[in-house]
């Protein structure tokens, strides 16, 4: 353990992310014995997320998320002004509506889905606000980690490469390399059966004024859709960053004379 962790703040996160990943609600007895903490330690740590309305507990005392979340989610989306960017200017490209079109951000070495225009032909993946994927098998994280160094890419991971989720995943830095020099010649990035076997998935990156990528765009396609439509998607896909970007504050022609 870090010397500068809190321990009780430790333990607060590890209940919040138990509760959130159980697919039903769980006792206190339940919690404490599942990650081996004290019933005492536990029980007041429960009460204190129960008083600021974090978790809900229901009438057999079991514990619930509660609705304290959706206001810290309502703020972090208001400051993440690219969330309602996305939302307000994709309506303009017809190409794009037809897919299904996510937008994630950078999370360490994992990419975090914001939003998702869905589209009506099922992919058999869901991409719900919050779900987490490892960055080197994604669009939109091989987009986003293309604007860093290679250095910077190994210490998110420490140094050790995340295993694949597919057997087309990228197996190595030296591949990943390989792959993000494409993306920084191109814009574009590919997942081809990366996150899932027969989903194709183009992406790219989104600046802010800084000239940081502060999150990714990707279009999804089952594998036969990808060839035909793979260009014009690309370019719209591009265009609607680049507009996104603007309203961020980015200046491109200041980029271009760096």
């Amino acid at each position: 353990m870090s010397s500068t962790a809190v321990p009780a703040l430790d333990k607060t996160f590890q209940i919040l992310d138990l509760i959130t990943d159980s697919s039903q609600p769980l006792t206190a007895a339940h919690i404490a014995k599942e990650l081996g903490l004290p019933r005492s330690s536990t029980h007041n740590i429960l009460q204190s997320l129960l008083s600021k309305h974090v978790i809900y507990k229901d009438p057999e005392s079991r514990f619930y998320l509660g609705s304290y979340l959706m206001y810290w989610a309502g703020k972090y989306e208001q400051q993440q002004g690219v969330v309602q960017l996305f939302k307000d200017l994709i309506v303009q490209y017809p190409v794009l509506l037809q897919h299904t079109v996510t937008l994630s951000k950078l999370d360490l070495g994992e990419v975090v889905f914001l939003a998702c225009h869905e589209s009506p032909a099922p992919l058999g993946f869901t991409f719900r606000a919050g779900v987490r994927v490892p960055a080197v098998f994604s669009a939109t994280g091989k987009a986003m980690l293309s604007t860093l160094s290679m250095d910077s890419i190994k210490s998110l991971y420490k140094d050790a490469f995340p295993t694949p989720m597919t057997q087309h995943g990228v197996k190595n830095f030296t591949d990943l390399a390989t792959e993000l020099a494409v993306i920084q010649d191109s814009r574009v990035s590919l997942d081809d059966g990366q996150l899932r076997d027969g989903m194709y998935c183009l992406g790219t990156y989104i600046r802010n004024a800084s000239g940081n990528a502060v999150a990714g765009m990707a279009v999804s396609f089952l594998q036969g859709e990808y060839e035909s439509k793979r260009a014009e998607v690309s370019a719209v896909l591009i265009e609607l960053a680049e507009q996104i970007e603007q309203h961020l504050g980015f200046n491109s022609n200041a980029e271009r004379q760096r």
